[in-house]
């Protein structure tokens, strides 16, 4: 099973969550401080909302396609690579109040896209969630960047 990931900034995380649950007919699948997804069947969506006051609401935070295991996120890689598209892995990493393993891929425009799997859920320090800003990395703090360098952040998505 695959679904397209959406994540947006958002300004109130409970005014969101109200709309959101009222568009898919479904309500969240995961609510934690500042942040939120949904797992919405049809169509088959991940949304994830990320509240960050200083972000414009509605604008993108990265997108993504979670998978069902690690073994679908080495298959992305290596096509992707094959395709010669500079990309990062990450294993095992804390990421959205869950453990993943990820490859990540920059778009035409710079846009973030993730594909990855949710191997368990965490917990998350206080303060690690952050909006992206232009020139940032998009999601994790520890999101490596696609020259093989660590980019450092103060949040993961």
């Amino acid at each position: 099973m695959s679904r397209v990931q959406l994540a947006l900034n958002v300004s109130d995380l409970d005014e969101a969550i109200s709309f959101y649950s009222k568009l898919f007919a479904t309500e969240p699948a995961k609510v934690r401080p500042g942040y939120a997804n949904f797992a919405v069947a049809d169509p088959p969506l991940k949304l994830v909302l990320i509240e960050h006051a200083n972000q414009t609401p509605g604008t993108l935070n990265h997108l993504g396609v979670e998978v069902a295991s690690t073994e679908d996120v080495t298959a992305a890689q290596s096509r992707l690579a094959g395709e010669g598209l500079a990309t990062a892995v990450e294993e095992q990493t804390a990421c959205c109040y869950a453990v993943q393993d990820k490859v990540w891929v920059d778009g035409p425009g710079g846009e973030p896209w993730e594909i990855y799997t949710v191997l368990a859920d965490t917990e998350m320090p206080a303060g690690q969630l952050r909006s992206a800003a232009p020139g940032e990395a998009a999601c994790c703090a520890t999101r490596p960047d696609l020259a093989g360098v660590t980019s450092t952040g103060d949040s993961c998505c």
